[in-house]
């Protein structure tokens, strides 16, 4: 099993940006990470990340077909991207979406996914583990 791991703007400063909320390890061990448990799970996972919404939804189009699974955090682009939402809701591959702090424990804007309908799941506030959660229900591992 193919798993996408793509993360949106402002992740590739983990472990600077806000370390009380998004902790102090950084972008480099979440993507070891992520590979890790999915080596663990039998999976492989390719992890990419851009501050450009164009990127990502061009990521989510080229996913379609050679990956079987999506993971993703769109990041601040989870509260107002709808072209991200159209993007996934496109594709057949199925996404879940993750983030590493409850968006409903955060500002009120931030409680509201535009993203997340067009998701399998939602999984928030467990850290670096909301990505490992997700890929264990994309390979049945959480059954």
């Amino acid at each position: 099993m193919r798993i996408l791991v793509i993360n949106g703007p402002n992740l590739n400063l983990l472990g600077r940006r806000e370390p009380d909320i998004y902790g102090r390890e950084d972008y480099a061990s979440l993507c070891e990470h992520i590979r890790a448990h999915a080596r663990r799970c039998g999976a492989e996972a390719e992890c990419f990340q851009s501050n450009h919404e164009g990127a990502i939804i061009d990521a989510i189009q080229a996913a379609d077909g050679v990956f079987d699974g999506i993971v993703i955090n769109p990041a601040a682009y989870t509260h107002y991207s709808y072209a991200i939402r159209d993007a996934l809701a496109a594709i057949r591959t199925p996404a879940v979406e993750v983030h590493l702090s409850d968006l409903q424990k955060r500002e009120a804007f931030r409680r509201l996914s535009v993203t997340a309908p067009a998701c399998i799941a939602q999984i928030c506030g467990h850290g670096f583990a909301s990505y490992t959660m997700a890929i264990d229900l994309l390979t049945g591992k959480n059954e």
